[in-house]
C-alpha cells in the first residue's frame, strides 16, 4: 500500500545521511517516477526532505527533525537498537529490519554522533556460518500459526527418535538456541537442543496453545533436584586458568599460591560433564567425587586403546 511505503521511506530516510532515488527505487520495486511522487507527498505532510543534484545527490531529511519520542532516553533506544540488531543478525527478519528502522527513526540526526556500538548482541557462532537461521524461521513461523511440528532428534545420550511436537518458544541459553515445546511423543514439555534436530517440518495440523506460561516452563526445567547433584573437586593447573574462569563461577575457584586453582561446585553427574573434563586433559585432576574420577580413567584409557 502507499500508505505503508511513504512510512517505509520516511523511516528509512531519519536513519540515513542521504540516499539517492534509484535505490530507494530499487529497495521498494517502484518507478523512480513513483519515488518522485512519494517523496513530494511526504514533503506535503510537512516532514522536511531536501534534495541534492551531483554524483553523490538525493534525498535528505533536515537535520533537525525527528519524530516525538516520548519519555524514551537516548541510552534507553541504543539498548533497544541493540536487542534489535542482535535479532537480526541470528534471525535475517525483515520485520526485524523494518522496526530497526522505526525505532532509529526516534533519533535525531544530531544525535546520531553520539550513538556507539558499546555492545553487540551475536549469536552466530565464529565459525560455521549462519546454518540455524532456516531452523529459527522454520519455527518461528510454526510458532506464528500455532502448527505442530516433526523432527529427527538425538539426546545428549545419543538416543535417535522422530518426534512431533506443539513449538511454544524459542530461546537463546548458553551457548545455544533451544525449543521449548510439548512433546506428543513423552507426553509432557521438553526442550530440544536445535543443533540436534534434522528434518524438521511444519505439518498441516494446528493446536490450542497450553495455558503454561513460557515463564513457568523456563524455571521448572532450568530447575535440578539437588539429590542429582554431585559436589565436584578439582585441581586444575594455572595453564587453563581462562577455561576454568570461562565454566566456573569466581566464588567456586581457590587459587593457590602456586598458581593451581582448586575449584568446588555442584554439578549433575551427567555425560556431557564427563567431555567437559576429558576437554581439560593433564591439567585437571579430579579430587571427588571418586566414582567420577574412576569413570573419567575408564574413558581415557579407551581413547588410549584407540590409538594403540
Amino acid at each position: 500500500m502507499k500508505i505503508d511505503r511513504l512510512l517505509a521511506i520516511t523511516m528509512l530516510l531519519l536513519n540515513r545521511r542521504r540516499i539517492s532515488a534509484l535505490e530507494l527505487s530499487e529497495r521498494f520495486e517502484v518507478s523512480l517516477r513513483t519515488v518522485y511522487r512519494d517523496v513530494e507527498a511526504i514533503n506535503q505532510a510537512g516532514i522536511p526532505i531536501a534534495s541534492y543534484a551531483g554524483l553523490n545527490g538525493g534525498y535528505e531529511i533536515m537535520d533537525q527533525y525527528r519524530l516525538e519520542r516520548q519519555f524514551l532516553s537516548l541510552e534507553e533506544l541504543q539498548s533497544i537498537i541493540v536487542g534489535l540488531k542482535g535479532i537480526r543478525s541470528t534471525v535475517g527478519d525483515q520485520e526485524v529490519s523494518s522496526l530497526l528502522d522505526k525505532v532509529g527513526a526516534l533519533v535525531a540526526k544530531s544525535e546520531h554522533h553520539s550513538l556507539h556500538d558499546q555492545l553487540v548482541i551475536d549469536m552466530n557462532p565464529w565459525r560455521g556460518g549462519d546454518h540455524e537461521k532456516v531452523k529459527l524461521n522454520t519455527l518461528r513461523t510454526a510458532i506464528k500459526e500455532s502448527r505442530q511440528i516433526s523432527f529427527q532428534y538425538i539426546s545428549s545420550q545419543s538416543e535417535q527418535s522422530v518426534r512431533t511436537a506443539e513449538p511454544l518458544s524459542i530461546v537463546a541459553k548458553g551457548f545455544g538456541w533451544y525449543l521449548y515445546g510439548y512433546c506428543l511423543l513423552r507426553e509432557d514439555f521438553r526442550i530440544f537442543r536445535l543443533s540436534r534436530m534434522k528434518e524438521l517440518n511444519v505439518l498441516s495440523q494446528t493446536f490450542e496453545r497450553k495455558t503454561e506460561t513460557i515463564e513457568s516452563l523456563h524455571h521448572g526445567m532450568g530447575n535440578r533436584d539437588p539429590e542429582s547433584l554431585i559436589t565436584l573437586v578439582l585441581h586444575a593447573q594455572p595453564n587453563i586458568q581462562a577455561q576454568i574462569e570461562d565454566y566456573f563461577q569466581s566464588q567456586q575457584i581457590d587459587y593457590q599460591s602456586d598458581g593451581s586453582m582448586i575449584v568446588t561446585a555442584r554439578q549433575p553427574d551427567d555425560p556431557w560433564l564427563h567431555g567437559l573434563l576429558l576437554g581439560y586433559g593433564p591439567s585437571v585432576l579430579i579430587l571427588e567425587p571418586l566414582h567420577l574420577a574412576a569413570a573419567i580413567k575408564e574413558k581415557a584409557e579407551k581413547i588410549v586403546q584407540l590409538y594403540s
